[in-house]
């Protein structure tokens, strides 16, 4: 027979195999699905798992391809045998599905998700001991079921892992076969199962109640009598007094009472350490004003905030906000911020414009001094000309001390004051220079 005469054959036993499915009806369909069913009830091995699963493809097939009649659309009560006949090869999959296995690759993923779980978890000390005691007894029977060396050889989170990954490695070496090492599978789960609930069973930090947290934390050891109520306040001020800001913000952290949460944060604004800045810059990133007020505290410190903050320089909505941040950044002092804030002299709010001065004086940017001049000279706002006044002395150089100088017969008494000042520190300069001045 020529090539061409088997193709021909080929395509007519592939119309055939088409027609039969075409003219497949529900009642042959459900008597295959019957075979079907009666196989998967006799299976033995994957092999038998396999042409059950080979017959159901053939059927899910040969379903679509059929000609079924349609239920009455009139009739509510009408089957679809379309549909009964899918939802009947769905539950044999799922059967199927659940007769298959267990196989090495399942044992492979509970160990990991048990490493995980000891990786993610914060334990108590309590519970890292309880840890290693269920470790090592997996580890011992995986050894056992695989004749393979799995040890655990020590008590840190790195020996653990190291432990689980041998475990791992060793289910993968032995390449399981689901039928002929169904019995080492079955004990290799057994002992994830173990696994699992020893993990689930040890002290997790979060199985403790907040107040057993800051106990095992040592928050109370300072205490040596109570002076305030509640004695979290006693203790969270007698950290504050040490500087431990570690303590201050676990305080923080666990007590959520509003109460508290104001102390520890007022706490922190006096502290002012840069050790609390990730905390507090974070906060500032929700805009929290008590946390912007922290930063500007921390000085210099708080320089990598400063970024965060210049963005709520035109927060014009906000006027509070406005108001701390330009404090704020006028403390830290970045010379990165004199440009955002000297455009806010110009802003309508008569109420903010003598912070956007007196923090361009408190940065001591020189190039500040030509806008400062101009709002002293030119600003409505007579608070706003004595904060301009002021920044200007701040900064200090001569044109600065000069620009002020020039109001000593000023109407307000604030400028004025602050003429007077700029007027002495000149003449203490003058005084300086005279005294450096070489004799004849």
């Amino acid at each position: 027979m020529s090539d061409g005469d088997d193709e021909t054959a080929a395509d007519a036993e592939e119309t055939a195999a088409s027609d039969e499915s075409t003219d497949a009806t529900p009642e042959t369909l459900n008597e295959r699905l019957d075979d079907v069913e009666a196989a998967l009830e006799d299976a033995e091995t994957e092999a038998d798992l396999d042409a059950v699963e080979s017959d159901l493809d053939g059927i899910d097939a040969d379903l679509d391809a059929a000609e079924l009649p349609e239920p009455d659309e009139d009739d509510d009560e009408a089957e679809d045998p379309r549909a009964e006949l899918e939802s009947r090869v769905s539950d044999l999959r799922d059967e199927l599905g659940s007769q298959r296995g267990p196989y090495g690759s399942d044992v492979v993923e509970a160990v990991e998700d048990a490493r995980s779980t000891v990786v993610d978890t914060r334990w108590t000390e309590q519970g890292e001991s309880e840890v290693v005691d269920v470790v090592s007894a997996f580890a011992d029977a995986v050894a056992d079921a695989l004749d393979a060396d799995v040890t655990l050889d020590g008590d840190d989170e790195e020996a653990l892992t190291a432990a689980l990954d041998d475990a791992v490695a060793a289910v993968e070496d032995a390449s399981l076969d689901a039928d002929d090492d169904a019995d080492t599978i079955a004990s290799l789960l057994e002992a994830t199962d173990d696994l699992d609930a020893g993990l689930d069973d040890a002290q997790e930090w979060d199985d403790l109640e907040t107040n057993e947290q800051l106990m095992a934390e040592g928050f109370y050891d300072v205490l040596g009598h109570y002076k305030d109520y509640p004695p979290e306040l006693s203790a969270l001020k007698q950290w504050e007094s040490l500087g431990r800001v570690d303590m201050v913000l676990l305080a923080k952290d666990q007590l959520q009472s509003e109460f508290m949460q104001e102390h520890c944060m007022d706490a922190l604004i006096r502290m002012a350490n840069p050790e609390a800045f990730e905390e507090m810059h974070q906060l500032a990133q929700r805009r929290d004003k008590a946390a912007i007020k922290a930063l500007g505290r921390m000085g210099a410190g708080a320089d990598a905030a400063v970024e965060t903050l210049v963005e709520y320089v035109d927060a014009d909505s906000d006027p509070a906000l406005q108001k701390v941040t330009l404090r704020a950044l006028g403390e830290i002092g970045s010379t990165d911020a004199t440009q955002p804030i000297a455009d806010k002299l110009e802003m309508e709010n008569d109420n903010v414009r003598p912070y956007v001065a007196r923090a361009l004086g408190l940065v001591g940017d020189t190039r500040a001094v030509a806008p400062l001049s101009d709002a002293l000279a030119d600003d409505d706002s007579d608070t706003v000309r004595a904060a301009a006044a002021w920044a200007l002395r701040q900064i200090g150089t001569e044109d600065a001390l000069e620009a002020v100088a020039a109001y000593g017969d000023e109407r307000s008494f604030l400028v004025q004051h602050e003429a007077d000042l700029a007027s002495e520190a000149l003449g203490d300069d003058d005084a300086d220079a005279d005294a450096e001045a070489p004799t004849a």
